[in-house]
């Protein structure tokens, strides 16, 4: 400890109290100063190349968690519990006192967080440590950290240092401030937990403190620290968006930035995806399930675009430009992409040769692979025989992805993804968003509350219905006010009255499969108008309200997308029965999650949005509140 201590004294760093006392008392501990030294600590040293994390659990023995493997790209791991591979959506718990509208542990699990507290600590005490600091966020705007967890949940680690960019002793600033801090103990998901996974926030005076109790990064290294920039942009009046942005260059060299919201699986990280062609060329807009046709167009040149977040977005006052338009930041280093979509060679090429042969290791998870292999991201592991996991993934860091943009950019066009499901007359459901929609910003922010998780999710348990991932679509993730979050983001929406707000589905159009392809199209025909405003018979309203307006037709490089597709109450297997049907579900759910913000906290202007939705609004009524630019 002696070491530690020098180093952090000489740049006037303190540790909190409990990490200074845990370091003192635990059996062994190793600070790590990069993500090369940690891929090493996953596979249990240099010379190694395939692990198991395993821990002595009390009435069950050796339990192995993880299997490890060194691959020739990077590191892989693989969790031998198919319920580990995804996040699980109940996973928050708030130990403290201040204010939150989540659950707190003790009336969660029936008794007081300082029990079980003390419990860890004890565990952690027993064990080989490995910790490093980190900042979580970008260019100075978040918090400094440091994480610690069992020696041999390295690749655990590396995934977060990965994550959230890691700091070497040597490197850190003066009068570093250490506001959060993880602490991991995986074996408590057995002891404690049923097997669940659970991550507890304890948010005290100066520290963020989360807890652990599994080792699936999605709800603590990386949503957890989520949750703790939620916090801190609460506290000070801003927001970490849940999204991804691009962007977009025209053929014609015109560029417009997407900023793309939605709930896990709304097609964030396949906003930055390129459009697969077909065999012959062609671009597949979609597949009726009822009787197989194919509708293809010819796309004779795609936009080319630059990356710039692929899941989160510091929104900063410092970062604005009081222009009429929001300007955001990526809030992390790296970017933890799913390729449930890539089931092939070819699928993705971009992809595929960024992670094949890439300038630094990779985290791959939920691949299947061999030590020395090269994990290919199109191998997904089972669940069971014939059953591909849903929830592939691999952390790629942005310093690798071609034409990144790492400054700050001005948002043009903010899009919301829902994953829709299939909508017939027989069985109605609410998949009649057509290829997108257009909305005024008073709807746009009424779908930030209610952020429909959507059909068939493949990055959370469970996720088969119509559910709310809450406001924002990052409420899972957030440990504090549900109505202050809903007033910072219609603040935001008010204070910005050049965005335009677009709404879009993935997976289903009526009875049509499409997968991503309606925010790919989106993304290329509105990028190539720039500026130009759509005519005024181009679109209408939505027979559905909740849907704003509607396009009337669409023409892509002379190719003409059928109307079936922009209109779903227009396909015959659906028509104005299932659509007017499926319009009712959806005002139903909208009904359901809107009675949350019933509050004398939300501001007077979000009470009105509200109020004239539950009495049926239309599209005109919604304009009037917050009128579009």
């Amino acid at each position: 400890m002696e070491p530690l201590v020098n180093v952090l004294k000489k740049q006037n760093i303190e540790l909190p109290h409990q990490a200074t006392v845990l370091l003192n008392s635990c059996k062994s501990f190793t600070v790590f100063n990069s993500v090369e030294e940690l891929a090493d600590a996953a596979v249990g040293g240099k010379d190694s190349n395939s692990f198991e994390v395993t821990y002595a659990v009390p009435g069950k023995g050796d339990v192995t968690e993880v299997v490890v493997h060194r691959v020739k790209n990077g590191i892989s791991a693989n969790y031998t519990d198919p319920y580990m591979r995804r996040r699980d959506p109940d996973t928050m718990a708030v130990a403290d006192s201040n204010v939150t509208d989540k659950e707190s542990f003790h009336s969660k699990y029936g008794y007081e967080f300082s029990k079980l507290q003390d419990e860890t600590f004890a565990w952690l005490q027993s064990q080989d440590l490995a910790l490093f600091f980190y900042f979580a966020g970008r260019d100075g705007i978040g918090m400094g950290g440091l994480a610690i967890a069992p020696a041999n949940a390295g690749f655990f680690a590396m995934g977060l240092s990965m994550l959230q960019n890691i700091l070497p002793i040597s490197e850190l600033p003066k009068d570093f401030a250490i506001q959060s801090i993880i602490y991991v103990a995986p074996t408590f998901r057995h002891t404690h937990f049923n097997g669940k996974q659970v991550v507890v926030h304890n948010r005290t005076e100066h520290v963020h403190e989360i807890y652990s109790y599994n080792l699936y990064p999605g709800p603590s290294a990386k949503k957890g620290l989520y949750g703790a920039l939620l916090q801190k942009g609460e506290n000070e009046g801003w927001v970490t968006t849940h999204c991804s942005t691009v962007q977009v260059v025209s053929p014609y060299d015109n560029i417009t930035t997407f900023m793309h919201e939605g709930a896990s699986g709304g097609g964030k990280s396949e906003m930055l995806q390129n459009i697969v062609r077909e065999t012959n060329g062609q671009v597949l807009v979609g597949e009726n399930t009822i009787t197989g046709e194919r509708r293809l167009i010819n796309f004779p040149i795609f936009c080319s675009f630059n990356p710039v977040t692929d899941d989160m977005a510091l929104c900063h006052p410092i970062l604005q430009k009081n222009n009429g338009k929001l300007t955001v930041l990526d809030a992390e280093n790296a970017w933890f992409i799913r390729v449930d979509s890539v089931l092939d060679y070819g699928d993705d090429p971009f992809l595929e040769h960024l992670t094949i042969k890439p300038k630094g290791p990779l985290l791959f998870l939920n691949i299947q692979s061999v030590p020395n292999s090269t994990a290919l991201i199109w191998e997904h592991t089972e669940d069971a025989p014939g059953k591909r996991c849903p929830n592939p993934r691999v952390i790629v860091p942005r310093s690798i992805v071609p034409n990144v943009v790492n400054n700050p950019v001005t948002v043009d066009i903010r899009s919301f993804g829902v994953r829709t499901p299939i909508c017939t007359r027989e069985n109605p459901t609410y998949g009649i968003l057509g290829m997108f929609h257009l909305l005024p910003p008073a709807l746009a922010w009424l779908w930030r509350l209610v952020s429909p998780r959507g059909h068939a999710n493949p990055s959370i348990v469970g996720g088969g219905g119509m559910e709310s991932e809450g406001v924002g679509s990052y409420w899972p993730f957030a440990t504090g006010s549900m109505i202050a979050h809903a007033n910072l983001l219609l603040e935001q929406i008010i204070k910005n009255p050049r965005m335009k707000y677009t709404l879009v589905p993935n997976q289903h159009i009526g009875v049509w499969k499409v997968g991503f392809k309606p925010q790919m199209l989106m993304r290329e025909y509105l990028t190539r108008r720039g500026n130009a405003k759509l005519r005024s018979d181009q679109y209408q309203n939505a027979r559905c309200s909740l849907l704003g307006y509607e396009l009337n037709y669409l023409t892509l490089e002379g190719a003409k997308i059928p109307s079936r597709f922009l209109q779903v109450h227009k396909q015959p297997e659906v028509g104005v029965e299932g659509y007017d049907a499926g319009a009712a579900i959806l005002m139903d759910f909208f009904r359901q999650e809107l009675q949350k913000y019933d509050s004398p906290d939300l501001l007077p202007l979000g009470k009105k949005i509200i109020e004239a939705c539950l009495n049926g609004a239309s599209v005109q009524d919604y304009e009037a509140f917050i009128p579009s630019m």
